[in-house]
Formats: C-alpha cells, structure tokens, sequence
C-alpha cells in the first residue's frame, strides 16, 4: 500500500459484542427520554421553590433522570454493538433530538458558564475588551449580570477566542439583559455547533473505515454530550462542531486527489474553531500531516504543508480579530483559564501531593509545585503531540485516529480537566474505529463522568438528611428502572 493510501475497511468486527437478547432500541430509546424529561422537571421544581422538601424533591428526580438516561444510553450501545440492524443511523440520530428536546427548555444544569458568556458578552457590548476586563470591573460588582456569574469568573477577564467573544456581544445585544433570553440564544449556538458535529461524525467514520452507527452512539448520543453541550451550554460543543467539520471537509477533499477549494474550506473552519477554544489548533495539524502524505510524505513535503497550516490560522485570526473589533487581547488572556488549580488536571495532582507533604513540615510550597506541574505537563503535551504526528506520517495512524490521540494528550496533560473537555478527545476517537476493550474503557469513563458532576446546585448546609435522602432516593428510583429494564432484557433473551 503506498504511503497515501488509506485503508477503507469498516473495522466494526472488533467492536462486535455477542449479547444475545436485549432491550428494544424503541423501549430504550423512551426510557432515556423519560430520564431527560425528569430531569428537566426536577430543574425547574429547584428554580420555583427554595424549601427544602422541593429541594429534596429536584434533587431526588435529577440524580434518578442522570441515572435512567445513563442505563437507556448504555443498553443502546449493547444493541449497536451487537451488529443488530436496529437502530438504524437515522434512528440515532432521531433519539439525540428526542432526548434533546427537554433540554432545550431547561434552565442550566451542571455548570452556571453561561452565565459567564452573557457578562463577557455584556462587557464587550459596552465597547470594552472582554479579554482585558472582567465582569465586575467593567459592569460593577452590584450588577444583576455579574451576580449570576460564578465566584471566580467575576473578577477574570474571558480566556475564549475573538469568533466567540462576538458571539457573546450579539447575544448580549438582542437579550438586552434579559437572562432567559441570553441563555436561550447561547443553547440555539452550542446546538447549531451539535448540528456540526452530527453531520461530521459519520464522515470522519467513513475516512477513518469505522463504523458509523458505533461512532454516532459513542460520539454523539452519549449523556457527557447532552448534560454539557445542550444542558450545560458550553462553547465547546461550537469549537467541536467547527474543528470536525472542518477536519471532515478537509479530508474528504484528499480522498482522491487534492481538491484545493474544498481543502481551503475545511482548513478555514478548523481555524475558525480555534477562534472559539485554541484546542481545535490540533486538528490543522492533522489535516496538514494528511496533505503531506497525499502529497508524497517527504519531510519537505511535511515542513511545506507545517508551514501552510500556520499561514492559514494567522491569517484567519488576524481576520477575525480585525473584522469583530475585538483586536488581538484574546492572545494574552490565553492562559486565563489555567489559573484555576482544577483537581482533576493530572499535571495539577504533583503539586497537591508535594504541596500537602510540605504543609506538614510547615513549607507552603504547593503553588509553586503546582505551576512546575503545568510547566512540566507543557513539555509532555509537546512531545506527545510530535509522537502522534510521526505515527501520523508514517502511516501508523489515521487523521482521525491521530486527532483523537492528540486532542487527548491535550486533556490529560492540560492545566486544567473538565468532564466535558473529554469530549474533545471522546468524539473524534469514537469515529477512529476502537477495538472492543478501548470501547468498553471508554463507555465506562463517559459513565463515570456523566455522574460524577452534580445535576442540580442547591444549598444543603445545615440539612445534610436531605442531601442523603435525595440521592437516595433518585438511585433507587434509577435502580427500579434498571430492574424492569432487565426482566425486558431476560424475557427477550428466553425468546433467541
């Protein structure tokens, strides 16, 4: 095979998984629609009332609708997995929007962001740089804006990308103050972005010889996508949605030959993306790798394509950033977001350990620690980079494959972890065609992420009985669901 040619195969024998009989896909598909729409419910019984009884109640419903939604969605996958004809594509991709439907009226659950994205917004709408000021500074610390946004992010100027930050101005324009209908527009943007990302998955699942109905069900339909792309309002389902589908184009425009037009488009949009969150960077070197192999695979032809790919972003962030009005702030506010020390950054965990081992002996050394972490972490994210990309030029991995390593080196030795920013990686690996034991790792950790973030925030100081009775409960509700689910299951299989 030369060094250009792509091996198109459907590797879906490896993620072939004999389970006999399961639940109908119809059954589940209704289950995991009944657990969003209890959650949806359960959030807005925690907005209308402040007792504790209702607090209880929403708690108890929102950790049973996370749970009921996680068992439909894994039970799903047993039957995609299987090889059965049912689900269809089209019936995967008909059960994202019903299980998105509820979401879209939902107040925000798991994270409150997007309260920060209407102050960015409502400071750059006042001629201010949002990348420069900072919520409180430049609309006031009394301001009814700034009061919803979280405790850190009020005084800490926006870490995003000039595309975003006028995103965020337009929204703050049309809502003109008015936080449901700021939300509201945000939640139409991050879909649009999901829209992306649901047109791009199959394609990059045809590139990579993968199966398309495993990579819409891992990729796209999995719970991490519904809690944070559409509940939780993140920009990164924009950032997704531009850097895949840019990287689909691309790809497909090297197929046969280079089509240069189409190429230039993708490129444009995985640029574009990194205008949101500079993560999608990654994926201009994937697509840059891929044209140096078509075009040969000669180290000249690899520096050419370097050099083309770094051309094209600067000239799409120079562009942006000129035509927005926003200017070139966002290049200094990029480190913002690494000044939180977030727990669950595996670079941060040596500077907590040595920082908690020197507070015995009186040494308050654990931020110092932490930063040599970062920086330490930095030096491994390039080398992991640079070794992805060789396997990538060697013919050792696939562009799809190599985006979803390289995205995943950028997470785990990131400054900072965030159950969503496993989507960065999960997506385009679940298009990558993964053998069976990466699958069942894989769902576990979407698993483990979808609950390891509370649904629904309330203060329960004071009345820790009602915080225990509500998980309580909504696992036992979760845990009755599960039963009936089985008893479908065994009486199914009794009929193979």
């Amino acid at each position: 095979m030369s060094p250009t040619a792509v091996d198109r195969r459907p590797r879906t024998s490896s993620a072939t998984v004999r389970t006999g009989g399961q639940a109908p896909p119809d059954l589940l598909r209704w289950t995991g629609f009944g657990g969003v729409l209890l959650l949806t419910a359960a959030a807005w019984v925690g907005v209308a009332s402040s007792s504790a009884v209702a607090a209880t109640a929403s708690l108890a419903a929102g950790v049973a609708g996370v749970g009921v939604l996680v068992l439909a969605w894994a039970l799903l996958g047993r039957v995609v997995l299987a090889g059965r004809p049912r689900p269809t594509e089209r019936g995967l991709k008909r059960t994202l929007a019903l299980w998105c439907a509820p979401l879209l009226v939902a107040p925000p659950l798991f994270s409150r962001d997007v309260f920060s994205y209407l102050a960015q917004g409502e400071v750059a709408a006042r001629g201010l740089d949002p990348n420069a000021v900072g919520p409180a500074t430049g609309l006031g610390a009394a301001s009814e804006v700034v009061e919803r946004v979280g405790g850190y992010w009020r005084d800490t100027p926006s870490p995003y990308g000039p595309l975003f930050g006028a995103v965020e101005r337009a929204i703050a324009g049309v809502s003109a103050g008015n936080p449901v209908v700021g939300v509201l527009a945000h939640r139409l943007v991050e879909l649009l972005g999901l829209l992306l990302v649901v047109w791009a998955v199959p394609r990059l699942a045809a590139a990579a010889g993968a199966s398309r109905r495993v990579a819409l069900w891992l990729g796209v339909l999995n719970p991490l996508v519904l809690w944070h792309l559409v509940a939780g309002v993140h920009n990164d389902s924009l950032m997704l949605g531009l850097m895949l589908a840019g990287t689909a184009v691309a790809l497909e425009a090297l197929r046969d030959r280079v089509e240069w037009w189409p190429f230039l488009a993708g490129v444009v949009l995985i640029a574009l993306g990194a205008q949101v969150k500079l993560p999608a960077l990654v994926a201009l070197a994937v697509v840059g790798t891929a044209l140096a192999r078509r075009r040969g695979g000669a180290p000249g032809d690899f520096l050419l394509a370097g050099v083309g790919m770094v051309a094209a972003f600067a000239a799409v962030s120079a562009a942006v950033s000129v035509t927005t009005g926003l200017g070139f702030g966002w290049v200094r506010a990029l480190g913002t977001s690494g000044l939180v020390n977030s727990w669950m950054a595996p670079t941060n965990w040596f500077g907590f350990l040595t920082g908690g081992i020197g507070s015995l002996f009186g040494a308050h050394i654990t931020q110092t620690m932490i930063g040599i972490g970062k920086v330490i972490g930095y030096v491994l994210a390039v080398v992991g980079i640079a070794i992805v990309l060789h396997r990538q030029w060697r013919g050792r991995f696939d562009a799809v494959t190599s985006l979803g390593m390289m995205t995943a080196v950028v997470v785990v030795l990131g400054p900072v972890v965030q159950p969503w920013y496993l989507l960065w990686a999960l997506v385009p690996l679940a298009a990558s065609g993964l053998p069976a034991r990466a699958l069942t790792r894989s769902t576990g950790l979407v698993v483990v992420f979808a609950v390891l973030v509370p649904p629904l925030a309330g203060d329960f100081s004071g009345r820790v009985g009602h915080l225990v009775a509500g998980y309580a409960i909504g696992i036992a509700l979760a845990g009755a669901v599960y039963l009936v689910l089985r008893t479908v299951d065994e009486r199914q299989r009794s009929l193979v």
